[in-house]
């Protein structure tokens, strides 16, 4: 069997399978909500990435090999489940919101309505890719939000894998990088890779000035007709490679007339100090329009002390900091069963963090002069879900605080419904997007922020709140499960 990603998946998922398939419970309809409980890097919002390889997950489902599963669930005992589990199809629902959506705490980013084995069997897969693709999209957010310059994302070596390579480089374009160096993620997702040259060309010329040199001169009559950076710090940034680098250039006629963009990348020492001087020295050979490129182990908290002190870096290359999420490598999306046919559910834990909320819902955003103002989850067909569909005066409640509210009147504001519907009764319905859509939208998410909200450090918290009934039905689930408990006798 070739590798299918829809069975990436954990085994206890396909043993609780096995008992909703033998005691009658398959068919019941559930709900799932894919959300996470906090941000990382101290921000209260993330980058949505990843939906394209959910809906590869939920089509690749149905592979009809029973000896796969025999590998994992062997013996006779297992032999309908496995029969049956060949051939399931995905046949619910799914809803989602947009790749390039900026989402809150504990929002629902996907829904899953499905028969239970169904959506149960989701779980692993769909864990794995967003938990991947939103912990480096939003990771990529910090990075391109600290400077005003164009950033790349080469972190591909340091990637877990080829498959997080690939898909990294697409969720750090949709987070706001202007492309990557990995040429699968940008032939598959359409966007030029980028890339110029390693220490190892420029010794490989051999161990000397003249060879330094030498390699320059040879990269540039090989690359005629398309953007020339070189790489200068292989010995001496400021002694030799900026020297030999404006004479590689002006020796093979490229100038400021060169169309297609020349330049030099720092890769070590002081960024600021070295392109300071760099810009100098270019400057004085009548070299203004030679961009430099910086990179080095870099980030937003680097990046950002750079522009302070009056870099003259005009772009960034990032790696490892936006590949592997490196400050917060793990991102916590979660999947939870939130409504059993008709009955909301929900998960209570010692830890208040982990309360979730229950029932089958919406989010809202409401949108008041250009700006996002507060989102708001519902029970779907609730009555502040329906007074936000009609556009009718709303009072908006803090959860944590009953007392303060927020009310916006009718006429007087716009809202989005975040979560579309992408499946329906198993038929994929989504329209994808080019990846450059995917980041213009963002980028005009981002637009509707208050820029107190976007600071990297300490950030304004964006307003989210919850309908009167779904934060009637979750204390009331709570009440009477703290009632049974203090009863409970066996």
């Amino acid at each position: 069997m070739d590798l299918n990603i829809s069975y990436c998946s954990d085994k206890y998922q396909y043993t609780m399978g096995k008992s909703f398939y033998e005691s009658g419970m398959k068919d019941k309809r559930a709900v799932f909500n894919l959300f996470y409980r906090k941000a990382p890097d101290t921000n209260n919002w993330a980058v949505v990435s990843g939906i394209t390889e959910v809906l590869e997950v939920i089509k690749g489902l149905n592979c009809g090999d029973e000896k796969f599963f025999e590998q994992f669930l062997p013996g006779e005992h297992y032999k309908e489940a496995r029969q049956y589990f060949a051939k399931m199809k995905f046949t619910g629902n799914v809803y989602a919101m947009r790749e390039g959506e900026i989402a809150f705490p504990t929002q629902p980013i996907i829904t899953i309505e499905a028969p239970i084995i169904e959506g149960q069997v989701l779980e692993t897969p769909l864990l794995s890719i967003m938990n991947h693709q939103m912990a480096v999209a939003t990771k990529a957010s910090r990075v391109t939000r600290s400077t005003t310059k164009p950033v790349s994302e080469f972190g591909s070596r340091r990637a877990h894998g080829p498959w997080a390579a690939i898909y990294g480089g697409k969720a750090a374009f949709i987070g706001g990088c202007a492309n990557s160096s990995n040429i699968i993620s940008g032939t598959k997702f359409g966007f030029p890779p980028t890339g110029t040259m390693a220490h190892s060309y420029v010794t490989s010329f051999g161990c000397s000035i003249k060879g330094e040199y030498q390699a320059f001169d040879t990269y540039i009559k090989t690359h005629k007709d398309e953007v020339l950076i070189l790489l200068i710090d292989t010995y001496d940034s400021l002694r030799c490679g900026i020297k030999n680098a404006i004479k590689a250039f002006k020796d093979n006629g490229i100038d400021d007339n060169y169309p297609y963009g020349y330049g030099i990348r720092l890769d070590s020492g002081d960024l600021t100090y070295l392109s300071i001087k760099c810009r100098e020295m270019l400057d004085e050979a009548g070299l203004k329009n030679c961009k430099i490129f910086a990179t080095n182990a870099l980030d937003e908290y680097l990046i950002t002390e750079l522009e302070r002190q009056g870099c003259k870096v005009d772009s960034y290359g990032v790696g490892d900091a936006i590949a592997t999420s490196k400050h917060n490598p793990c991102f916590g999306n979660v999947y939870k069963l939130v409504q059993i046919d008709d009955n909301p559910v929900l998960k209570r834990s010692e830890d208040r963090i982990k309360l979730i909320n229950p029932g089958f819902q919406i989010t809202y955003r409401i949108i008041q002069n250009g700006k996002f103002k507060v989102d708001v989850t519902c029970l779907r067909g609730d009555e502040l879900s329906k007074a936000i569909e009609s556009r009718k005066t709303i009072t908006l409640r803090d959860e944590r605080d009953r007392f303060k509210s927020m009310t916006f009147h009718e006429g007087k504001y716009e809202f989005r419904t975040l979560q579309q519907q992408i499946v329906k009764d198993g038929e994929i319905t989504y329209q994808d997007t080019t990846i450059q859509e995917k980041q213009a939208y963002y980028k005009d998410n981002l637009s509707h922020l208050d820029d107190t909200q976007k600071r990297l450090i300490n950030p304004h918290y964006y307003k989210c709140d919850i309908s009167d009934a779904l934060y009637d039905l979750k204390n009331s689930l709570i009440d009477n499960l703290v009632k049974e408990i203090d009863t409970f006798n066996i």
